[in-house]
């Protein structure tokens, strides 16, 4: 059973999240459960994925990297002259779809041990990073719309 919320509210009271509540809104009502994965955090802006994909090799997973998207799939070409006594491997096609921040980019992506890692970072543009704006005063210093550089710390 779904629940549905009125997001109306905070609409009123926040600019810009548009996104986040269309997410929520749009969210898959089934949830996948295959292939596996894991998502980790090393640090605030390092991310990796890891997709357990045993018995597919490089040559049969996509990754494509969208604005705000990253799509796995994979297809593994079958082999005609084989005879399956038994078929346990669960291979059968996939896409797998991650909503990305803004600003993540893929930084690499490798296949081992039955495992397919992808490296994100985020990348913040310099004018999008927090800054500190002053507020003119009536002599004149500093001027109106002047910007501060952000202190670094020691």
């Amino acid at each position: 059973m779904r629940t549905a919320f009125d997001f109306s509210p905070l609409y009123r009271s926040s600019i810009g999240f548009d996104r986040i509540f269309n997410l929520l809104e749009n969210a898959p009502q089934a949830v996948e459960t295959w292939p596996p994965y894991d998502i980790e955090r090393s640090d605030e802006n390092t991310y990796r994925v890891r997709i357990a994909v045993a018995g597919f090799s490089e040559n049969d997973l996509d990754i494509s990297h969208e604005p705000n998207l990253l799509i796995v799939s994979g297809e593994r070409k079958e082999q005609d002259e084989v005879e399956y006594l038994h078929r346990g491997l669960p291979v059968r096609p996939f896409t797998r779809r991650f909503e990305l921040a803004d600003h993540m980019t893929v930084t690499g992506a490798s296949l081992n041990n039955g495992l397919l890692t992808i490296d994100l970072v985020r990348q913040v543009p310099e004018e999008m990073k927090p800054r500190r704006i002053t507020i003119a005063k009536q002599d004149g210093a500093p001027k109106a719309g002047q910007v501060e550089k952000p202190k670094q710390a020691a």
